[in-house]
């Protein structure tokens, strides 16, 4: 009985892997790329929504899901393409860790880019003491 139960879960095994995928690539799936630079700008937004609302009138008034239809609208891709996508990709979870290993790749880049800015001396001229 053993020996034939291990052939079998092989069989299964190999035929449940070649089934069609759990979820099935969207006809208007926004590139890889696109979707790095989509979900920068999306932290980006999140990140000066959750620091800067309470200090700030303008943005007591607005709801974080306004800053995400933003970042939508600047590129272009609407919210049912953008949400069909984020499902997509992360339905594969290799592909989507490869996504935001250069999502988180892009943010730090930018963070230190900021840092050597706000650490260069401030060059005022001459103070005119010549």
């Amino acid at each position: 009985m053993k020996k034939t139960l291990l052939p079998l879960a092989v069989l299964l095994a190999f035929l449940t892997a070649c089934e069609k995928p759990v979820i099935e690539k969207p006809r208007d799936l926004v590139s890889r790329d696109k979707m790095i630079s989509m979900l920068v700008d999306i932290h980006l937004v999140e990140a000066i929504y959750q620091t800067k609302r309470f200090s700030s009138e303008e943005l007591r008034n607005l709801k974080e899901a306004d800053f995400y239809y933003s970042v939508l609208k600047i590129h272009g891709v609407a919210d049912s393409t953008f949400e069909k996508s984020l499902i997509y990709y992360s339905s594969k979870p290799k592909e989507f860790e490869k996504i935001y290993t250069r999502v988180v790749n892009r943010l730090t880049q930018m963070e230190q880019e900021l840092e050597e800015k706000s650490q260069k001396p401030v060059d005022i001229g001459n103070s005119g003491s010549e």
